[in-house]
């Protein structure tokens, strides 16, 4: 640890990083009963953290080998453009090897910031390769994102600031983790001047590799991982951060898709700045920890690490916040088609505003409503609606939690079909680039038939997409041999609730 706390309070970050506020959030600290404070890595000159251990792992190169002419990475996001920023201030030529799907406004910020910008496959482990490829051709220096000592050691100038910024009592440092470099630097900062830290990392659930690691003893690798938070979408922690915050870290807590959406709105709220998904995400453990270990009147940190969001994203994230807050519980509600019914079923919701409101004629018998209600009082308010209903003889269904519901169920306008033999409902995630559709049909059967088709846009480099297909009994084992050679994720549908209701 001497050896790392050296290199963390020699790191070279200045020349292109700022140190970033500590500022007080008092919405987040009256809902918490906590005294929240924000250390504002967002507020760095490329919204983003990344710059302080990239350009400390250059510096600390070119004073090693003082011929070197340039650096490759491989990156979407928030790396790619500190490594183009480092290289750029120190005179290097830097390589940045980014996906294929990479949204345009990432890839000019990495031009703009004097990187040369490469595009390649459809997924961070396609660029990976390629770069790879490039540092053996090139004789550039290859930049980790965050498994080197020296990017590790700039970001944990962070934890640094931290405790100058705040020499007082500090009870708890939520920081996020991806490949775990920022949670490394900062733990062992920490860790060292003031032990009685707890020192709390935070994953997203559906890409909690570091979580699994440390059950695991070992570095583990995610067979795949949620797209959602691209910033921390990592399939395995590197060797060297495992190792720390595997001695280091106290605690880990995983986070939802609504739960980081909610935390961009709390963060939004005291401070009028839009954060990435990542970059909430230590807000949102803040808050799951507080509730789960029903603490109050402590003094808490969660760092906040990029503001670089794709605006179109925020349609979605907005859709998703008041889920994430227990704000809004959407029902599928099956009533009869009587005179009378349909307005007793509006009484029934009280004064409650409704979100939202979609009616079909079904059949002479029924008619299947799907509603969102807005919420005051939470999950138990939500339970109470359910059982009022209930208990009135309307036939009620939870599709607070039913991710296909929320995605596309929501926005898709009509009703159940006639019954159609053979029909498979997947969802899918497609790679957001010219000719993805294109492969997804030319590389379907010619007697399959598509019988419905959703696609909605959220601004991330995968789109997700809703299709039904007409698929003979006795080809199955073809289909199933489409779906695997496609290499699309996806997932099979047909027993959700959702789609019996008003799709099927």
């Amino acid at each position: 640890m001497d050896h790392y706390i050296k290199k963390i309070l020699t790191a070279r970050v200045y020349d292109v990083s700022r140190e970033t506020a500590l500022e007080e959030a008092p919405g987040l600290s009256a809902r918490t009963a906590n005294n929240v404070l924000l250390k504002r890595e967002d507020m760095q000159p490329v919204f983003s953290f990344k710059c302080r251990g990239a350009y400390n792992r250059i510096f600390k190169l070119q004073q090693q080998q003082p011929n070197v002419q340039g650096v490759v990475c491989a990156s979407a996001g928030n790396h790619a453009q500190g490594v183009a920023m480092a290289a750029s201030r120190l005179g290097l030529k830097s390589v940045i090897v980014m996906p294929g799907t990479t949204p345009t406004i990432k890839v000019d910020a990495v031009t703009a910031l004097g990187g040369q910008a490469v595009l390649v496959g459809d997924n961070y482990d396609e660029a990976y390769a390629h770069a790879c490829e490039l540092e053996q051709s090139t004789g550039y220096t290859f930049i980790h994102p965050f498994n080197d000592p020296d990017t590790i050691a700039g970001q944990g100038t962070v934890g640094v600031e931290i405790c100058r910024q705040h020499p007082g009592s500090i009870n708890a440092v939520f920081v996020p983790i991806g490949g775990g470099g920022l949670a490394s630097g900062v733990a062992l900062l920490l860790k060292y001047l003031r032990p009685d830290i707890k020192v709390v990392g935070v994953e997203p659930e559906d890409a909690a590799s570091m979580k699994a690691s440390i059950a695991a003893g070992q570095p583990v690798v995610l067979d795949e991982v949620g797209i959602f938070a691209d910033g921390v979408a990592v399939k395995s922690p590197g060797d060297e951060t495992f190792k720390i915050c595997s001695e280091l870290i106290d605690e880990i807590v995983t986070i939802t898709v609504d739960e980081m959406c909610a935390a961009i709105r709390d963060v939004f709220d005291d401070t009028r700045t839009i954060m990435e998904p990542a970059g909430a995400l230590s807000v949102a453990g803040l808050k799951k920890y507080v509730a789960q270990h029903e603490i109050s009147e402590q003094n808490l940190i969660a760092v906040t690490t990029g503001a670089n969001v794709n605006f179109d994203r925020l349609r979605h994230i907005s859709e998703r916040a008041e889920i994430g807050e227990q704000r809004e519980a959407l029902l599928a509600v099956t009533i009869p088609e009587e005179p009378g019914s349909f307005r007793n079923f509006c009484e029934m919701l009280g004064k409650r505003s409704v979100t939202e409101f979609n009616y079909r004629y079904s059949d002479s018998r029924s008619a299947n409503v799907f509603v969102g209600v807005q919420l005051s009082e939470g999950i138990s308010e939500r339970q109470k609606i359910i059982t009022d209903l209930r208990d009135s003889s309307f036939t009620v269904e939870d599709l607070t939690d039913n991710e296909m519901a929320k995605l596309h169920v929501r926005h898709m306008v009509g009703g159940s079909s006639v019954s159609v033999e053979g029909e498979l409902l997947y969802r899918f995630e497609f790679p957001e680039r010219p000719g993805a559709l294109a492969t997804f049909l030319n590389k379907m059967g010619q007697g399959w038939n598509i019988t419905l088709f959703h696609y909605r846009n959220h601004g991330s480099a995968y789109a997700r997409v809703l299709a039904a297909i007409q698929v003979p009994s006795d080809e199955s084992d073809s289909f199933q041999k489409y779906l695997d050679e496609l290499g699309y994720r996806y997932w099979y549908e047909g027993d959700n609730v959702a789609y019996r209701m008003f799709l099927g």
